[in-house]
């Protein structure tokens, strides 16, 4: 913990010393002696290889030769980085008046009293430095050290007004994991980052941090929350696979395909939904696009077959001739019995091509001989043919077979046998009349 809050330090006065590091009398890109670029260089290259003591030393000649602050904070900066925390303190002990007028500098000491774990040193002057400063930072850095003591309420009363002054995400943040982690609040650091995002957004902080909370709560529905708002900061395919699997637990269909709708984050599984649902309307221009962006010849099937079932008039000459000669491309690489029945079905139901229809149901039943549906196809063949005893022997087998009770098989059922019927007064007619 110690270390955290050290690297926060850190993180502040680097960010903090741009502003400020330059006494008036000399600005910081003005060049006061010949040398002074080649020291930078020499200064930044040692640092750079975490020789922070040789660095110190040299960004400090920089300081004595220029009297620019900002070489003087990034040689305590290197101290701190060796651990030459004492070192650090007292050189600015011998700088820094009772006044607490150069904040970087007290700030720089105070990180060096947290090291040396002096908290009670670095809470007092943390404390009179917020009081001088009234900086957000420093609001933060004041926490810090309540927390590091454990004294989490006065640490949340720091945080609070830090947060006030900006309303900063990275404040709530804090904020929030104190409260639930620590002053085990989870509902109010729940509620305090919602109220941020009701009246800021939802940054990806602040809905990563929510969605962690609601995991750990197994809260579903606040968790679909957060993802929803999140991705629509990033609307990356991991973030829209958590929402598709939360709508999935959920068993919320109609919300999972309003979203692969909007986002267009799934089309292979928004064409699975749209046919689940017999949306084939919505189904058949899908599966075109997906065949024109994969090219499988699949999609190409899937879309014949949903741009017939969505068809309000089946016996459209155009819409048909189209499905068909979708299907014909399919089965020259895709030979499914999905696809041969169902090319085979059209060209006999609409009486195209009876005959060629009936072999490609015949392929079809190769793979899976005790097909209801197939048989079904297979007996109108012969029905439409005026074969209608050999279409009838065939649907005695359909009806011990599942499927049997489907619309269709029965219409056709009752057709066949009227037909068996008319075709048996025909023959009885003939042979009384001779």
């Amino acid at each position: 913990m110690i270390k955290i809050i050290i690297f926060s330090f850190l993180l502040l006065i680097f960010s903090g010393c741009v502003g400020i590091f330059s006494s008036p009398e000399v600005k910081p890109n003005v060049k006061v002696f010949e040398e002074e670029d080649a020291y930078i260089l020499i200064a930044l290259r040692t640092e750079q290889v975490k020789k922070y003591e040789a660095s110190s030393s040299i960004f400090n000649t920089l300081y004595e030769k220029s009297n620019k602050k900002e070489y003087l904070y990034r040689s305590l900066q290197n101290d701190l980085a060796a651990g030459k925390n004492e070192h650090a303190i007292s050189r600015i002990d011998t700088l820094l008046d009772t006044s607490l007028d150069d904040f970087v500098l007290t700030r720089l000491k105070i990180v060096a009293l947290v090291q040396l774990l002096r908290l009670e040193e670095a809470k007092i002057l943390a404390i009179a430095l917020v009081e001088k400063s009234k900086a957000v930072d420093d609001y933060v850095l004041v926490s810090d050290i309540y927390i590091e003591e454990k004294k989490f309420d006065t640490a949340m009363k720091y945080l609070e007004s830090a947060y006030a002054k900006d309303y900063s995400e990275e404040v709530l943040d804090k904020m929030s994991i104190v409260l639930y982690v620590n002053l085990q609040r989870k509902k109010d650091a729940i509620a305090q980052l919602e109220t941020h995002t009701r009246v800021h957004g939802c940054s990806r902080l602040i809905c990563a941090r929510l969605i962690g909370f609601y995991s750990n709560e197994n809260n579903i529905d606040g968790l679909l929350s957060a993802y929803l708002r999140l991705y629509q900061i990033d609307n990356s395919e991991e973030i829209s696979t958590k929402i598709v699997q939360i709508y999935g637990y959920k068993k919320e269909y109609i919300k999972l395909i309003s979203f692969l709708e909007s986002s267009q984050s799934d089309d292979i599984l928004l064409l699975q939904l749209y046919a689940n649902s017999k949306n084939y309307a919505k189904a058949f221009p899908l599966a075109d696009k997906l065949y024109t962006k994969i090219g499988e010849a699949a999609y190409l099937g899937q879309s014949a077959i949903y741009e017939f079932e969505s068809a309000t008039n089946k016996n459209d000459k155009v819409m048909l001739h189209r499905v068909i000669r979708k299907l014909q491309s399919v089965i020259k690489s895709d030979k499914s019995p999905l696809y041969l029945n169902y090319l085979g079905y059209l060209l006999i139901d609409n009486e195209i091509d009876v005959k060629g229809g009936m072999k490609h149901v015949q392929s079809a039943m190769k793979n899976d001989p005790n097909s209801a549906f197939y048989l079904d196809s297979l007996a109108w063949g012969y029905y439409k043919l005026g074969d209608c005893a050999k279409a009838e022997k065939i649907m005695k087998k359909v009806l011990t077979l599942e499927g049997a009770d489907d619309k269709e098989v029965r219409l056709h059922l009752k057709a066949i046998q009227k037909c068996v019927k008319e075709q048996k007064k025909k023959t009885n007619k003939g042979n009384n009349t001779k």
